[in-house]
């Protein structure tokens, strides 16, 4: 089982990164005249609600992002970034649908090792991440709103992860 969602999150990662690789964006009059947001924002910080975690994300193209996303419990912490490419949906480019890749790092206590003893012994998670979603940008407001599923596939302890959630962010120029 485990196999199978390594095989599955590899091909998805290598496929998403030939379409990112490629510059794809629908060739839509939305996108021959874009400018990714109406309002504008380049940077924006927030949170994001499952797991519970601060999220900032940055433009470092018209529409390419990288988001940082990460939480700390007493148990630990986890880190993920991921490399996002937006595309606007309607011709008043607030709303876009962004898909992409990452990774994640999460070092965790010996009590929560030994809490979830079906994993590997290792007390460190390191692996692959995908995300897809749609991003909000609230017009005349500094908010910012996304939902996203974020699958993830831990490479040292081998389990795969269901993440995502419901992100509001500020937004920053």
């Amino acid at each position: 089982m485990i196999k199978k969602h390594l095989l599955f999150t590899l091909f998805t990662l290598f496929f998403f990164h030939k379409l990112i690789a490629q510059e794809f964006t629908l060739d839509t009059p939305v996108n021959r005249s874009l400018h990714l947001y109406a309002d504008g924002y380049t940077k924006a910080i927030g949170v994001k609600m499952y797991p519970g975690a601060l999220s900032y994300k940055s433009f470092y193209k018209l529409n390419k992002a990288i988001e940082a996303s990460g939480y700390i419990t007493l148990d630990g912490f986890w880190l993920s970034i991921l490399n996002e490419i937006h595309t606007p949906i309607y011709e008043d480019n607030q709303l876009s649908w962004y898909i992409g890749y990452g990774g994640h790092l999460g070092i965790w206590s010996e009590e929560w090792r030994k809490k979830n003893n079906t994993l590997d012994k290792s007390n460190i998670s390191v692996g692959f991440d995908g995300i897809i979603g749609l991003d909000y940008k609230v017009k005349n407001s500094p908010l910012n709103v996304s939902i996203d599923w974020q699958p993830s596939f831990s490479i040292i302890q081998g389990y795969f992860k269901n993440q995502g959630g419901i992100g509001i962010r500020y937004t920053l120029k």
